[in-house]
């Protein structure tokens, strides 16, 4: 299959773009826009994207076909990695969990269409609907496909014109959402545009930042203060920064040696799922030493699990300076190992980098160098827990949990209370639902404006 040239990102890598055809294409997306998308119903995009999904999610599907074949050597993920990771998000896509979506975020599922009734009680009566900025733009960080692919289904949803700023090398897997889109309704990929360059480039950026209303970014926590510190005031922009996960399994969930298998199975979903890059994927498993398997226990069959894994569904090639980092790191932890076994224990992939498992006694949080590099740490209590992990607190994202039993809802309590965004069961943490708040917030409720009608 080959790719016709509808975007920026279809130009051959010799290409140089310049400010005036940003700018151009800029315009471009505005007039269509207005042409193609203005009268449009949410229904109507709610039934495309739904469709779309299904498509995607179809092992004759030309586009999943396409990113199978070369999504490694454009990515660097395996074959089975980028296919566990795409079925993950297009699953999510159905008609249901986008009107949930639009309920949750919007009060209704056609707030976005025309004026609708607030059933709030109050003595005035009221009408709301929700404006969806005209121009979106999204800066994606590009080490993840999914969250650009779901900036871009926001943007479908709220019928806007969309601009996707992609880091240099990194448009792959969004090009092909958008060719996709373009194939399924040409008039609306008319409204949307990929490209690809290096991060910084000023005269890019400002011609793309002086059309947009609204802005949304990944990354870091210095590129998004470099980004805002740029943006014309009236703009609205949408930061999502640097967070951090880990998980925990309560006592009560290893209550045999076949449940801590089971555990253990999903706990490796976690770590192999886009090979633990990204926000979402654990660095540390905490473990606690109340049941039937130990930290060191459960460390063990964890390293059992990523070793098949490394089999069906391997992790791929790294650079060589990741390669390098992870085998410093590595050292580190076989000279702690031979000097004090009880306090520390190692697993690894032989001859290769391709997955690590480091259990410690010291319970104090632990960033991984990532790559299916994973720690596992023994604490007696979720306060334990808590205390040695108050070095993120406000950065954390999300804590995958196997709990069971009268303590689950108070342990989730707890880590809500603490301030923790997002509690899902181990084995999920990769796979939010499309309900899911961003860094706790609506992610479709942040692009929109409101408009009151008090009757």
């Amino acid at each position: 299959m080959n790719l016709p040239n509808y975007f920026l990102a279809d130009l051959p890598p010799e290409a140089t773009l310049s400010p005036l055809m940003v700018a151009e294409a800029c315009q471009a997306l505005k007039r269509n826009r207005e042409q193609y998308l203005v009268r449009r119903t949410t229904e109507q995009q709610v039934t495309l994207l739904s469709k779309l999904a299904d498509e995607w999610q179809d092992p004759a599907s030309p586009f999943r076909q396409l990113a199978l074949e070369r999504g490694p050597a454009e990515t660097g993920f395996s074959r089975a990695t980028i296919e566990r990771g795409l079925d993950g998000f297009f699953r999510q896509l159905t008609r249901e969990n986008l009107q949930a979506l639009l309920v949750q975020d919007l009060g209704d599922a056609h707030r976005l269409d025309d004026l609708v009734a607030v059933t709030s009680g109050q003595s005035i009566q009221t009408a709301a609907l929700a404006m969806a900025p005209e121009f979106l733009v999204h800066i994606t960080a590009g080490n993840l496909p999914n969250p650009a692919l779901m900036s871009m289904v926001l943007g479908v949803l709220t019928r806007s014109a969309q601009f996707v700023k992609c880091a240099s090398g990194t448009a792959f897997l969004p090009r092909l959402f958008a060719h996709s889109l373009y194939e399924s309704d040409p008039k609306l990929g008319a409204c949307l545009e990929v490209a690809e360059w290096r991060g910084g480039s000023m005269d890019l950026e400002n011609t793309l930042f002086a059309e947009a209303d609204c802005v949304t970014a990944t990354g870091s926590d210095e590129t998004l203060a470099a980004i805002r510190a740029r943006l014309p005031q009236r703009l609205r922009f949408l930061g999502y920064g640097h967070r951090v996960s880990f998980a925990y399994v309560t006592g009560e969930a290893l209550p045999s040696s076949f449940r801590a298998k089971q555990v253990a199975t999903r706990a490796a979903d976690d770590v192999v799922a886009w090979n633990q890059l990204g926000c979402l994927s654990p660095h540390v498993i905490y473990v606690q030493n109340s049941g039937v398997i130990t930290a060191e226990g459960f460390a063990e069959l964890l390293a059992a699990e990523l070793q098949l894994r490394e089999a069906s569904e391997p992790r791929g090639e790294v650079p060589v300076e990741t390669a390098a980092a992870i085998a410093a790191r590595r050292g580190i932890y076989e000279v702690r190992a031979a000097h004090a076994p009880g306090d520390t224990r190692h697993w690894c992939s032989p001859d290769s980098t391709a997955w690590t498992v480091i259990y410690e006694s010291d319970p104090r949080f632990q960033l991984s160098c990532l790559n299916r590099f994973v720690y596992v740490k023994a604490v007696p209590d979720i306060k334990t827990l808590l205390e040695h992990v108050d070095s993120i607190r406000g950065h954390v994202s999300t804590v995958g949990v196997a709990m069971n039993g009268d303590a689950a809802s108070a342990t989730a309590r707890q880590l809500a209370r603490w301030g923790v965004l997002r509690i899902c069961p181990l084995g999920q943490m990769q796979n939010p639902p499309l309900t899911w708040r961003h860094d706790g917030r609506p992610a479709l409720g942040d692009l929109v404006t409101w408009s009151d009608w008090e009757k």
